[in-house]
C-alpha cells in the first residue's frame, strides 16, 4: 500500500474536525482524547504532507486541501450510512439491538412500562434507550427508532401516528389554587425556560399567564415545581393524570393537543425486530392513550 494513502480513519478523522471545528469536540465525536485527534492528525498532514487544516485562536479552520478531504470524507460517510442500514434491513431475525430516542417525560409517563413488556415478550432483543429532545439523526443510525411528540413530523422519516397526547392545567392537589375563583391570569404559573421548545405552549402562556413565579426547560421539573406549591402549569395529561399529588383544573386545552409519532427509517422498517417493537409499541399506546 502507497506510504501516502489514506485509510478511512484518517477521513472520519478529517471530517470531524473539520465540522466540529476544535480537537476536543472532533475528540468527543470520535470518542476517543484530545492527544489522540493531535497525532492522528500530525501523522495524517506528515504522510500527506500538506497542511489540511490552519491553527487559529479561534479554532481550526480547513484549508482548501482540508475542505477536500472533509467533502469526499462526508460523502463517503453517507455512502457507508446507506450500505449499513441496506444490510440491516435484510436482517429477520428477532434478535439484536434497537437503538431508541425519546424524551424524558415520555419514558418516565409512558414507556418504561411498555419497554419492559416488550423485553419480556422478546428477551433476544436488547434495547438502548437514548434521552433527550433532540431528534436524533436516524439516517446516521445514531437511533433506530424515535418516539416524539410533533405535529410536523420530517418527511424523510417513515412515521406512524399513534396517539394524540392532550395537555390541561395541574395545580398541587393540597393547595388552595384548585378551588381559586379567580381568573388564570391572577394565577402564579410555572412555565417553559427562556428559550421554549414548545412555541404554542409559548403562545398559549402569553395570552393567559401574566404571573410566572417558575421556569423550567425541563418538562418534569415543571411538574415538580407544581408539586412544591409553585404555581399551576400546563402538562400532559398522561403525566398528571396518573399523579395523585395534582389536580386537573378544567378540560384538556385541544389547542395544545400534539400527536405522537414513531419515527424510523425507511430502509429499516422490514427489519423484524424493528417491526415487531413497532407493532408492539403502537398497540401499547393506543390502548394506554
Amino acid at each position: 500500500m502507497d506510504e501516502q494513502s489514506l485509510h478511512w480513519d484518517d477521513l472520519q478523522t478529517v471530517l470531524a474536525i473539520a465540522q466540529a471545528g476544535s480537537l476536543s469536540a472532533a475528540a468527543r465525536r470520535l470518542s476517543v482524547s484530545h492527544a489522540t485527534v493531535f497525532r492522528r492528525l500530525a501523522k495524517i498532514e506528515q504522510r500527506l504532507e500538506v497542511v489540511l487544516f490552519e491553527r487559529l485562536r479561534t479554532g481550526y479552520c480547513p484549508t482548501p486541501a482540508g475542505e477536500d478531504l472533509a467533502r469526499t470524507a462526508a460523502r463517503i460517510a453517507q455512502e457507508v450510512d446507506a450500505a449499513t442500514r441496506r444490510v440491516v434491513g435484510r436482517d429477520q431475525r428477532l434478535s439484536g439491538v434497537i437503538r431508541v430516542t425519546t424524551t424524558d417525560t415520555l419514558l418516565h409517563g409512558l414507556l418504561s412500562a411498555v419497554f419492559a413488556d416488550f423485553q419480556r415478550q422478546y428477551p433476544d432483543v436488547v434495547l438502548e434507550i437514548v434521552v433527550s429532545n433532540q431528534l436524533h439523526d436516524l439516517a446516521a443510525r445514531d437511533a433506530d427508532v424515535a418516539i416524539r411528540p410533533s405535529n410536523t413530523p420530517p418527511d424523510t422519516l417513515i412515521g406512524r401516528r399513534v396517539a394524540t397526547l392532550c395537555q390541561a392545567i395541574y395545580v398541587a392537589a393540597q393547595g388552595s389554587m384548585a378551588a381559586d375563583t379567580a381568573p388564570a391570569t391572577d394565577w402564579a404559573w410555572v412555565d417553559q425556560g427562556l428559550r421554549p421548545d414548545d412555541a404554542q405552549l409559548a403562545a398559549w402562556m402569553k395570552h393567559h399567564a401574566d404571573q410566572v413565579r417558575y421556569r423550567c426547560d425541563s418538562l418534569l421539573g415543571r411538574r415538580d415545581a407544581v408539586h412544591q406549591g409553585l404555581g399551576a402549569a400546563i402538562l400532559p395529561c398522561y403525566l398528571g393524570e396518573a399523579d395523585p399529588g395534582l389536580t386537573r383544573v378544567g378540560k384538556s386545552l385541544d389547542e395544545l393537543s400534539v400527536d405522537l409519532w414513531l419515527l424510523v427509517h425507511q430502509d429499516l422498517r422490514r427489519v423484524a425486530r424493528i417491526r415487531a417493537f413497532l407493532d408492539f409499541v403502537t398497540d401499547a399506546l393506543r390502548r394506554l392513550l
